[in-house]
């Protein structure tokens, strides 16, 4: 009896200091939904909300964007956007914050990926929208925010393979030692895939701007698995297309579970199983079962994470250790993380 009533005495306090948070304005109101909307969910989910997570909040205090994670050095490194602010902020994957940094080469960040190499965090990648003198650029930056390679040129959108140029990249996916892969971009002159050498010159281009297979209507995000395939959110089409790393062949596409809403972004979980997809305007993720090798066929939803109206989900990474989803949310202006309820490989 006594334990019974710890629980119920537990819940209630839980009940109340949510209460108290919609009560009140801005992004607690909406982080305090998305809390109660996830203990309304089913018991069958695959993922759990770390509701404390982060640990420091105030520490964002712009828009975050992406994120990614290093699963070497158990970071997490966040995009965000806004006025004064620092463009790239530093997390534990605990939840504490480390560091801000403190370039002045960064207009808008978009997209941003953790490089590892051989167990070692080599770079971290950012892709910068902005119409500033930085923007419509991919930069290479050290784990401490040094600039170290610009692809693009600075301040000029452009269509150019060589010299190469950008018009708003959305996303950058890199594997291995010498595969690159941009998705450009963001709305703008193009609508293609890049994949580049470790030199940085153009192997392959595929899509422009349509709805025909090969052809997208902004291209927002990439992700690489381990047998050959480059998966690409075509968001303006509704649709997941998947490509060929070796030729850029297309092979297929997903479009029957995106009617209500494009996706957004498109990660692997660490065992590989789930392609993790983000739908913005339904404020919800998508676990999609992923296909055999030879195999693309259509898309089969495993599990959905439903947050509160508003949150607005844009970018995820997923720790390669832990498992656990990190998603960078333009409406509640916070970084959510999800760990999985069973341990992966």
């Amino acid at each position: 009896m006594k334990l019974k009533s710890s629980i119920c005495i537990s819940a209630a306090l839980v009940s109340l200091a949510l209460y108290a948070l919609l009560r009140s304005d801005g992004k607690h109101k909406v982080r305090a939904k998305s809390v109660l909307d996830f203990l309304r969910t089913s018991p069958k989910q695959l993922y759990k909300l770390d509701a404390g997570w982060p640990r420091n909040p105030e520490y964002i205090t712009g828009v975050p964007y992406d994120v990614a994670v290093d699963h070497v050095n158990s970071l997490v490194y966040i995009a965000q956007r806004g006025e004064n602010v620092s463009k790239v902020l530093v997390f534990t994957e605990e939840g504490y914050f480390k560091s801000a940094w403190k370039t002045k080469t960064i207009d808008m960040p978009h997209g941003i990926f953790a490089e590892i190499e051989e167990e070692q965090l080599k770079s971290i990648w950012l892709t910068d929208v902005g119409q500033g003198s930085s923007g419509h650029t991919v930069k290479q930056y050290s784990p401490s925010g040094e600039l170290l390679k610009t692809l693009g040129t600075p301040g000029l959108a452009g269509s150019c393979l060589s010299p190469l140029q950008f018009d708003q990249p959305a996303d950058i996916f890199i594997k291995g030692e010498d595969e690159i892969y941009i998705v450009d971009g963001d709305g703008g002159l193009n609508n293609r895939l890049l994949k580049l050498t470790d030199e940085f010159s153009v192997q392959w281009k595929m899509g422009d701007n349509g709805t025909k297979a090969g052809q997208f209507y902004i291209p927002h995000s990439v992700s690489v698995d381990d047998v050959g395939r480059v998966w690409v959110a075509d968001r303006g089409n509704k649709r997941i297309q998947v490509f060929d790393t070796i030729t850029g062949e297309w092979m297929g596409s997903w479009d029957s579970c995106f009617l209500e809403d494009g996706p957004y972004s498109v990660r692997f979980t660490s065992d590989k199983k789930y392609l993790v997809v983000v739908q913005l305007n339904l404020s919800r993720l998508l676990l999609l079962a992923v296909p055999a090798i030879g195999e693309i066929g259509d898309c089969n939803v495993v599990n959905t994470i439903q947050m509160a109206d508003g949150v607005r989900p844009h970018l995820v990474d997923v720790s390669a250790k832990t498992g656990s989803i990190y998603v960078a949310e333009l409406g509640a202006e916070q970084v959510q993380k999800y760990v999985p309820l069973e341990k992966q490989s």
